[in-house]
């Protein structure tokens, strides 16, 4: 990986880009549906979003370019001990680069420094590639979903214990 890599929390200035790579990543694998962060309204303003205690969204730059992010989060019906893994998207032309795995990385090392004990997320058979990076960095697959994410379009779950 050639440029500079920057890992940031969110910026209100940045929420018009992280929602446009978000549908943009939902659109080019033919997942832009209802029940998807593609029509969940938080999209247009994550920075408003992850100022809750326990929550963060990192913003991932190449070359002062944003490329993607993810973020941590407290879902409601989740344990206090469990938080989400939510809204990790690349830009097309990063992925398989490193940055997806580095993203993931720090946002698993925040979790840890707040208490929590295991991530879980919620994806789509579609999303293949990022289904290998979870597996790759121990992701488990469940039988049904946790908490009350509201994405009712997502059939794949997966939870991740962590180290405190």
């Amino acid at each position: 990986m050639t440029g500079q890599i920057t890992i940031r929390p969110i910026r209100p200035s940045d929420n018009k880009a992280i929602a446009h790579i978000i549908r943009t990543s939902l659109e080019e694998h033919g997942v832009a549906r209802p029940g998807t962060v593609y029509t969940d309204e938080s999209t247009d303003h994550l920075s408003d979003i992850f100022t809750i205690p326990r929550s963060i969204y990192y913003i991932i730059e190449l070359d002062d370019t944003i490329v993607g992010g993810a973020g941590i989060y407290p879902t409601e019906g989740l344990s206090s001990d469990t938080c989400e893994l939510v809204k990790m998207y690349l830009t097309a032309g990063v992925r398989g680069r490193g940055l997806g795995r580095a993203l993931m990385d720090q946002c698993i090392r925040f979790a840890a420094d707040q208490g929590y004990k295991q991530i879980y997320l919620e994806t789509m058979p579609e999303l293949k590639q990022a289904i290998s990076l979870y597996q790759r960095t121990g992701f488990s697959l469940l039988s049904a979903p946790m908490g009350s994410s509201g994405h009712f379009g997502c059939g794949i779950w997966m939870i991740k214990a962590i180290q405190g």
